[in-house]
């Protein structure tokens, strides 16, 4: 409920890149360690069966062809009937198959989704991750786009490739073997003499889809990094979107949607930027895709047509030789026909993972700079040793850092400390400092257990809940008497609210800035925390909230209370002892 905002602008960024390799493990390991793998394993072995089973039916599919065609060929009526009854009991097997494998895809993608999304969120959620890793630039702009929008198709994208994959192979498998047994004998006459070219319509399908896929690689080159380049370009619209339409108020005041227009249209040209790039580098794809799609239609009969024209086939085994060969060149298409998904799934790939390194990161990555050392205490008190703080992140510029003028400092159970600061002094990162939010700097900070302490930032966070739960977030309602949560309320000056405690509606955008500050003192009252450190949270309010929540935070004697900011309240209401963050420049 006392997050801040710490973002900051920094030239040094850790890399959080990774090998395609890397990306497969990093996402490998996020499925194995998920509730629902042995779920997706069933799942998996249901598909692979199925498969299997399809692709024989294929096959006797393919091998009906010759019985069929020849009893046309014959006009042997009886037989045609009969191989119509054979082709009734084929296909309607394998119309059942398709459906049953049609559910098992669906269900493969939920459960990947599912297991994926919650491993993702968990991940982002572990303590203190997502606050540290606001500080690192471009990784952490528009986490729920990599959590929600990129999540959701790379799980329904990678079931997909990963069937078609797997189904491309079996059929290639099974398929190939027909081939090779129709043009087993074939052998042409050169310069006198007979050279045989054992299961030569074989190694035909394979020259034929291996150009395809070599043009294909060569003409969609770009596909991955402007699939990239679009999902970034569309998260950073739709978080512009977000953001004018949360302050709709304020804009409207300020006459500023001539400036939001011009910002959201810069956003908005620039993905239709990326996706005329797409557009065009499709196009180019589409002369391969399309041309080597039209000429599968004659290319099967023009190569199985020597044999046939020697004799060797009937009819029937013709269109057999047509179908296998179909089938080989399907599976063997099976990379060219989804070069874009490919790209597109590749491009996904890299945004989750990446974003899955990087807050996996977080627990070390700061080692890397300079860096201030928490240190844990089992009661306290709180210490503050060298403390220098380093604006930027990364901790690699010392040359302008803040710090304590009093250091070193010591504040022990009960104590009443007020924090000021030098112009241009970000008083903020002292606060995440002590709160393990930024590392960026030197020296040691001994602070209690986190259960102990309490950290309220000026703008704090209001859950989607009831005012009940809102007041003792992050901890059950059930944990409190119905008496606490009254006297917290009337204490803050938030009686005139108590009927409506059980309502769940937008209280941010129902409270006013004076009336979110009370639920926050509110809340400290109800969890009764040993140490609270809180970060400007009376500045700009009125008078007589601020002078009404000072005398709360006064009665909280057992609490050590810290706070970091300007308030001539708190001076006269707390006689706090003052410590300075002074600018120092090396």
């Amino acid at each position: 409920m006392a997050q801040g905002n710490l973002s900051t602008e920094a030239s040094n960024y850790p890399s959080f890149d990774l090998t395609f390799r890397s990306q497969l493990g990093m996402m490998g390991s996020a499925f194995w360690t998920s509730p629902v793998r042995n779920r997706l394993i069933l799942l998996m072995i249901a598909l692979l069966t199925i498969i299997l089973v399809t692709a024989y039916g294929q096959v006797k599919l393919n091998q009906w062809n010759a019985p069929f065609y020849n009893a046309l060929e014959r006009r042997d009526l009886d037989a045609f009937l009969h191989q119509l009854e054979v082709f009734a009991i084929i296909a309607g097997s394998l119309l059942l198959l398709n459906v049953f494998q049609t559910w098992l895809n669906q269900m493969t993608a939920l459960n990947m989704r599912e297991g994926l999304a919650k491993d993702m969120v968990d991940e982002w959620f572990k303590p203190g991750r997502a606050a540290r890793l606001s500080g690192f630039g471009a990784i952490a702009v528009n986490p729920d786009q990599r959590l929600h929008d990129d999540v959701r198709n790379l799980a329904e994208s990678s079931t997909a490739l990963a069937i078609g994959l797997v189904n491309a192979t079996i059929l290639l498998v099974s398929f190939i073997g027909v081939l090779w047994g129709l043009s087993a004998g074939f052998a042409i006459e050169i310069n006198g003499s007979m050279v045989a070219i054992p299961g030569y319509m074989v190694w035909a399908a394979l020259i034929y889809a291996g150009s395809a896929s070599f043009l294909s690689n060569i003409v969609g080159y770009r596909l991955v990094p402007l699939n990239a380049e679009r999902y970034s370009k569309e998260a950073e619209l739709r978080f512009s979107l977000m953001r004018a339409s949360e302050n709709l108020t304020a804009i409207t005041l300020a006459r500023g949607e001539k400036n939001e227009r011009h910002r959201i249209g810069e956003d908005i040209n620039a993905v239709l930027r990326v996706i005329r790039g797409l557009a065009m580098a499709l196009t180019h794809l589409t002369w391969v895709s399309s041309g080597y799609g039209w000429l599968a239609i004659v290319a099967p009969i023009l190569i199985a047509a020597p044999v046939y024209f020697s004799g060797s086939l009937s009819f029937g085994g013709l269109m057999m030789a047509v179908g296998a060969f179909n089938q080989v060149n399907v599976a063997l298409r099976w990379y060219i026909d989804n070069f874009g998904p490919i790209a597109s799934w590749k491009a996904t790939l890299q945004r989750v993972s990446t974003f899955r390194n990087a807050l996996i990161q977080m627990d070390s990555i700061e080692r890397h700079g300079n860096v201030i050392d928490v240190e844990k205490s089992p009661s306290g008190p709180v210490r503050l040793t060298s403390v220098e703080i380093c604006p930027d992140a990364g901790g690699q510029d010392l040359s302008r850092v803040f710090q304590l003028r009093e250091a070193p400092v010591e504040i022990n159970l009960g104590d009443r400390v007020i924090v000021n600061g030098d112009q241009g002094v970000n008083r903020r990162l002292f606060f995440a400092a002590i709160a393990g939010l930024w590392p960026w700097g030197r020296g040691t900070i001994t602070v209690p257990p986190r259960e102990e302490t309490l950290f309220v930032a000026q703008h704090g966070y209001l859950p989607a809940a009831p005012l009940r739960e809102i007041l003792c977030y992050p901890r059950s309602p059930q944990k409190f008497k119905e008496e606490d949560f009254l006297a917290a309320m009337e204490k803050c000056g938030l009686g005139h609210i108590i009927p409506r405690m059980d309502d769940n509606i937008r209280w941010d955008k129902k409270f006013d800035s004076e009336e979110q500050a009370c639920v926050r003192v509110a809340n400290a009252i109800l969890l009764k925390p040993r140490w609270l450190f809180i970060d400007d949270l009376l500045e700009g309010l009125e008078t007589e909230t601020a002078e009404r929540l000072a005398a709360v935070l006064a009665g909280m004697t057992d609490t050590a209370i810290v706070y970091i900011g300007r308030s001539d309240i708190i001076l006269q209401t707390l006689s706090p002892r003052v410590l300075h963050l002074d600018l120092v420049k090396v």
